[in-house]
């Protein structure tokens, strides 16, 4: 029996209602703002809209996938992030109830910092391996925040990026080598008593390196491809410059001269989005791989590298190769136009929206109609979350 290729078979992205210029954010500090555009490589982040969290995101992401394909054959939704909403159960769950999908479905959480994207996307294709007749929806929704007035604050944002994993895939193959890295280190936490997360910047940014480092010798030592045979590199995007200096690193490593002008050619194209959304923790990496087939020449055919690092931590390198005619698939778009509606804010609107909180004790309450998409937070009744489908995507 042959044995069919799978991996990604379409993808789409979601973002919330507003977006802040980091000129808004330097104004507040007293710093120049090159200290964000160019010392951090970021120039705006999204700032989601109260009644949005990371379930009306992750239904935004994957109706447009529902929309397109339909419902047969997903039994599974594999949901990750870093930011749930409660701590049993699965943000999945809400998710497949606003999709309709069928209730023969199997819809779980991953957790694990930034990398629960890729593990996702790994576990769906051992599901499809099994069956090819089954699809799996895959969704990376994060809504990243830091203490006001950390260093963290600048590197803000939120989005979803939702998968369809299937045997014979539009978009592209997901190939079987990986390498892997594990090690237990206190780069970047966040207790259940905490709304925001722990950091060790200088920490995680030595742990970043060194997972690239151990991945990719993971990764040769398992028989992939060599530096050269990539037409691409994704890496998580915390913020644009820690993807440079992943990059820098493996060349480096390879022997390679990081010249400004070869690391900016490898990696320009995937940094366009996540340079105006901020990070987006678990959907990071492939908002980063959706800028780059949003903005490359055709790549039918051709290998790209994609490097998953969540803090605590966990990295993996593996790869996947552009399907012919992919670009039909795509859904460029749509993606450009869910990164320019957001509305401008200044910084006056971004604290009004952090200093909004929901009830911490289960009292009712209700939120006025504020976001754009087409799926919103009503409100809380009985210590439960009440969402709510808007309108067709």
């Amino acid at each position: 029996m042959t044995v069919p290729t799978i991996g990604i078979h379409d993808i789409a992205m979601a973002t919330g209602r507003y977006v802040m210029d980091l000129a808004e954010l330097a104004r507040h500090s007293g710093v120049d703002v090159n200290k964000y555009y160019i010392g951090l490589g970021q120039v705006a982040q999204t700032v989601p809209a109260f009644d949005e969290d990371i379930v009306t995101l992750a239904a935004t992401a994957a109706q447009q996938i529902v929309a397109r394909h339909g419902v047969d054959g997903i039994r599974t939704v594999l949901l990750a992030t870093e930011t749930g909403i409660d701590q049993s159960k699965s943000a999945a769950i809400y998710v497949q109830d606003l999709l309709g999908l069928p209730a023969a479905c199997r819809a779980v959480e991953l957790k694990q910092a930034c990398y629960g994207g890729a593990s996702a996307l790994q576990l769906a294709a051992g599901i499809v391996a099994r069956d090819p007749e089954q699809r799996v929806l895959v969704i990376a929704s994060d809504i990243a925040k830091y203490d006001i007035d950390s260093g963290g604050e600048a590197t803000q944002g939120a989005a979803a990026v939702a998968m369809l994993v299937s045997a014979d895939p539009d978009i592209a193959v997901l190939e079987e080598t990986a390498g892997l890295y594990t090690a237990n280190i206190q780069d970047f936490w966040r207790p259940n008593y905490r709304s925001t997360p722990l950091v060790d910047g200088k920490l995680s940014i030595g742990a970043y390196l060194e997972a690239v480092e151990h991945a990719w010798k993971d990764y040769e030592a398992r028989g992939g491809r060599g530096v050269g045979e990539f037409a691409g590199f994704c890496y998580h995007q915390p913020f644009i410059k820690m993807a440079y200096k992943a990059h820098t690193r493996l060349l480096e490593m390879k022997g390679i001269e990081p010249t400004t002008a070869r690391v900016h050619s490898d990696l320009a194209p995937t940094t366009i989005y996540n340079r105006v959304i901020g990070n987006s923790y678990t959907a990071s990496l492939f908002v980063g791989l959706l800028s780059l087939l949003d903005h490359s020449d055709d790549l039918d055919g051709r290998p790209v590298a994609l490097l998953s690092y969540g803090s605590g931590s966990v990295a993996e390198l593996f790869s996947v190769t552009l399907a012919p005619g992919y670009r039909r698939h795509l859904r460029t778009a749509e993606n450009q136009a869910a990164i320019s509606r957001r509305e401008p804010i200044s910084y006056e609107k971004y604290r009004s929206l952090r200093e909004l909180t929901l009830p911490e004790d289960g009292s009712e309450v209700v939120l006025a109609a504020e976001g754009h998409n087409p799926f919103r937070l009503r409100g809380i009744a009985e210590h439960s979350r009440i969402y709510q489908a808007v309108h067709a995507y």
